[in-house]
Formats: structure tokens, C-alpha cells, sequence
């Protein structure tokens, strides 16, 4: 099979090659997957850049989540058969014309769904599902301020907050963006290169009104947003993008985004009820198997009964052939694109 593979560190368009690689073989409890296509994750481009410890080392092949019809399955395995649509969570190894994973990080798909409205449920739909629905309990009407509103995450953070009646913040960073975010519902927009959120915020609503906020960005970022958390609050981290901005290598990156996060003070954190949350859903997926398949199955119905509606990048609908792959890899470094990005195979 062929096997989009990531043999060096540095720029999209030579960081990969395709390599010609067995089509792996499916024990009695994993089912082996036909890839239709792979959806692309801003862990992969860290992963890409040498910023991602958990990335197995080179040459690997990167890919958190899939879509593609069953073409063999383990004696073990029930609920499933060959020729069944489904999109999968994989333990890297995505990008790839077939892909290996488990039943509990499984659920079947209809033919109607995009490649990458399916792949955005696996990834971004669960994380964003697992901090809204088992990190905290949101209230019609609570503040929260979800930061890259126009991003997989962010995007799906807002629909699921506003399906619980919650008062949605986000920021983005241009007037595009921000058109997208009020469309999926949000309540205030802020362009975060025109204004300072945390002033705006505070003039609008007082000291410390949100009672959640969700910051995939890091560093001084992350200080700003915890500023403005509410006692009793959570504050949500799934991701530090602010280490791609920095040129000064890894271990310099590193430490400057370390030090801009700032001190966490559990007595103080604790007087004020206040919850810190980190996410690595990879993580979840594997030690909470059966809460990942639960949340990945409530997360289809919500497709198919209309609640949810995945937020794709406009260019080509989302999609882009394996042949233009560091293309769509840059594009989602850059931070111009929006929603989920995927490859057809």
C-alpha cells in the first residue's frame, strides 16, 4: 500500500514521501480499514516540525482519524461488517491507503458525509465533546470564551456550547473568520489583531465573568485567558500552538512558551473553586476506550438529527488529493485556513 510518509523536519513540501509499505494485517479485537480519506490535525503539523514528543520517530506515518469503507475484520470483533462506512480515530498510521484500529474507536458513517465533516467528528467534535460534556457542566447563559472560533475545535466548541444555551465568546483573526464564527452561532466576536480581548471583555462584562474558557494556544495567551476566569470556572488547555511561531529552535521555543503560561497556584486555584483542565484526546481515547466510542456515537446522531454541522475550509469543500498534501499542511500552519482539512485518497 502506499504510505504518505514523514521522513524529515521542517517545510510541508519536503517533509513527506510516499513509500510503498505492507498492508498491515488486523488482530482478533482491530478491524483494517480501506482509506477513503484522512483528516489533517494541528498535532500533525507539530509532529511535522519536531515539536511533538508523542510523534513515533521517523520515517513514520502521521494521520489521528479516517474514513474509508471495512475490508477485513479480527475473529473478536462484533456490531461491524466488511463494506460498512465508517471513521475511525487510528494511533497514527492515517495517512496511509489502509489503516488499523479498534471497534470502540469506530462508528459507521452514511455515504452522505463528507470526508472531512467525518474525519472533524473524530478529532475535534470528540475533543470538544469531552471538555463541554465531561470536564464541566455549562448553565443556559454562562460566559464562556472560546479562542480560534473559525478553527476544528474551536468551531465545534461553539456549536456544542450554544446547544447548551451558553453565552458565547470567541476570537479569531480576520473579518472572514469572524463572519464564519457568528454564523455557527456565537454571541460576541472578537478579531484578536484588531483588539485585546481581555480589555474588551472586561469593559463589556466586568473583572473575571467567564465561568469556561478553551485555549488551544498557549504561552502568555493562556495567562490572559485565566485572567479572566470566574471563581468557580475552568479553564480548558488542548494544545499550544503558540510553540510554531517561534524561531528559536526547539528547546528556546519551548521555555518562552513554558514561562508565558505563568505560575498555576493550586491554593489559590482551589480558594476560588477554579478547575484547570488539560486534553490530549489521543490519551482519552486510550485509557477511556468505551467513553470515546460513547461520545463518538452521540456525536453522529447529533450530525444526523441536524444539531451539528462540522465547519470545513471553503477551498475545494475541505479536500485536497494526496498529491497536494504539503500544500494542505502548510495551509493549516499558516492559520488561514478554516475548519477541517482533509485528504482524498
Amino acid at each position: 500500500m502506499k504510505a504518505y510518509t514523514l521522513v524529515r523536519h521542517g517545510k510541508a513540501d519536503s517533509a513527506f514521501e510516499v513509500r510503498s509499505r505492507p498492508v498491515p494485517e488486523p488482530s482478533a479485537d482491530q478491524i483494517l480499514i480501506q482509506v477513503e480519506g484522512f483528516g489533517l490535525n494541528f498535532a500533525d503539523v507539530m509532529a511535522r516540525l519536531g515539536l511533538y514528543h508523542d510523534a513515533p520517530p521517523m520515517p513514520s506515518v502521521l494521520g489521528y482519524d479516517v474514513v474509508g469503507r471495512i475490508c477485513k475484520i479480527g475473529s473478536g470483533v462484533t456490531g461491524f461488517q466488511i463494506g460498512d462506512r465508517v471513521l475511525a480515530l487510528t494511533r497514527f498510521g492515517g495517512y496511509a491507503e489502509y489503516a488499523l484500529t479498534s471497534p470502540l474507536s469506530c462508528a459507521k458513517i452514511s455515504d452522505s458525509v463528507s470526508i472531512p465533516a467525518a474525519t472533524a467528528l473524530a478529532t475535534q467534535f470528540c475533543t470538544a465533546q469531552y471538555m463541554i460534556e465531561k470536564k464541566m457542566r455549562l448553565l443556559p447563559g454562562d460566559k464562556v470564551l472560546i479562542h480560534s472560533g473559525a478553527g476544528g475545535v474551536g468551531s465545534a466548541l461553539i456549536q456544542l456550547a450554544k446547544l447548551k444555551g451558553a453565552h458565547v465568546i470567541t476570537t479569531v483573526g480576520s473579518a472572514k473568520k469572524a463572519e464564519l464564527a457568528k454564523k455557527l452561532g456565537a454571541d460576541e466576536v472578537l478579531i484578536y489583531t484588531q483588539e485585546d480581548f481581555k480589555e474588551t471583555i472586561e469593559n463589556r462584562h466586568g473583572k473575571t465573568p467567564i465561568l469556561a474558557a478553551f485555549d488551544a494556544i498557549g504561552g502568555a495567551h493562556f495567562r490572559k485567558t485565566l485572567s479572566l476566569l470566574a471563581p468557580a470556572g475552568t479553564i480548558c488547555a488542548y494544545g499550544v500552538a503558540e510553540n510554531t511561531k517561534s524561531r528559536g529552535g526547539k528547546i528556546i521555543t519551548g521555555i518562552k512558551t513554558l514561562l508565558g503560561f505563568g505560575v498555576l497556584s493550586p491554593p489559590l486555584m482551589m480558594m476560588n473553586s477554579r478547575t484547570f483542565v488539560g486534553v490530549n484526546m489521543l490519551r482519552v481515547a486510550d485509557l477511556q476506550p468505551r467513553l470515546f466510542h460513547e461520545m463518538l456515537t452521540e456525536l453522529v446522531r447529533l450530525l444526523e438529527n441536524g444539531k451539528i454541522n462540522p465547519l470545513v475550509d471553503p477551498t475545494n469543500g475541505g479536500e485536497y488529493p494526496a498529491s497536494q498534501l504539503g500544500e494542505a499542511h502548510t495551509l493549516l500552519e499558516r492559520g488561514t485556513s478554516v475548519g477541517k482539512i482533509a485528504i482524498r485518497l
